[in-house]
């Protein structure tokens, strides 16, 4: 992925790890991720507190990013933090389908926010720069598109935006029951070391090699 130049001097240390995953046979549901999660929230309880999830300096670096570049992050929190919190407050993580499942897990375990994307779907490679002034995005969940700030980080094909980083990805290229190939991205944020998001990939790319790959 290359990066600006005017992204790196904002924030040094930055740092992604990506690459192509499959070909994946995706499904709604699967029974055989349920004894991961459950194992995987067992150590969540054990790991954190509500109360002080947000003091973790994990969580804390995610937090201090969103700030810098205009994202109030207590009422939009790092995908991992957001994932975690639910947990912790005894709420069921959202059942998309096994792919998308996966890499929650993973991102849970980790504490590192990912993204990921229809890898036909994408033009080209990507790029990681600032938005331009009134530059708009549709995101999952969006019904309809959102006005970007010249200070908001996005990631860009040859010809869309395909993700608000590291936070939103874009409803056009969605991983979906169709999807066969992903584009993963580990995201990090200055004060979060490369080995972490390296870890995360790793994590999150043998979680959907385990659990999206159509085996039995």
């Amino acid at each position: 992925m290359e990066m600006q130049t005017d992204i790196l001097n904002a924030f040094p240390g930055l740092f992604v790890a990506e690459g192509r995953i499959g070909p994946l046979t995706i499904e709604v549901g699967s029974s055989r991720i349920k004894a991961r999660a459950d194992e995987i929230n067992g150590w969540v309880q054990e790991r954190y507190t509500l109360d002080g999830v947000r003091d973790e300096p994990l969580f804390r670096a995610y937090r201090d990013f969103f700030w810098s570049v205009g994202v109030d992050p207590t009422k939009t929190r790092p995908a991992s933090e957001a994932l975690v919190r639910r947990v912790l407050a005894g709420k069921p993580l959202p059942t998309i389908n096994c792919a998308v499942d996966a890499y929650n897990l993973a991102s849970i375990r980790s504490g590192i926010p990912l993204a990921a994307f229809d890898a036909d779907l994408l033009n080209g490679d990507l790029t990681m720069r600032f938005a331009v002034e009134g530059e708009e995005f549709l995101g999952i969940g969006m019904k309809k598109p959102v006005i970007l700030q010249k200070n908001q980080v996005i990631l860009v094909d040859e010809n869309d935006i395909i993700a608000i980083y590291p936070y939103r990805d874009s409803d056009t290229t969605k991983i979906t029951l169709t999807t066969e190939m992903i584009h993963l991205v580990a995201c990090g944020v200055p004060g979060i070391d490369k080995a972490q998001v390296l870890e995360a990939y790793d994590l999150a790319a043998r979680y959907l090699e385990e659990y999206a790959s159509g085996m039995k």
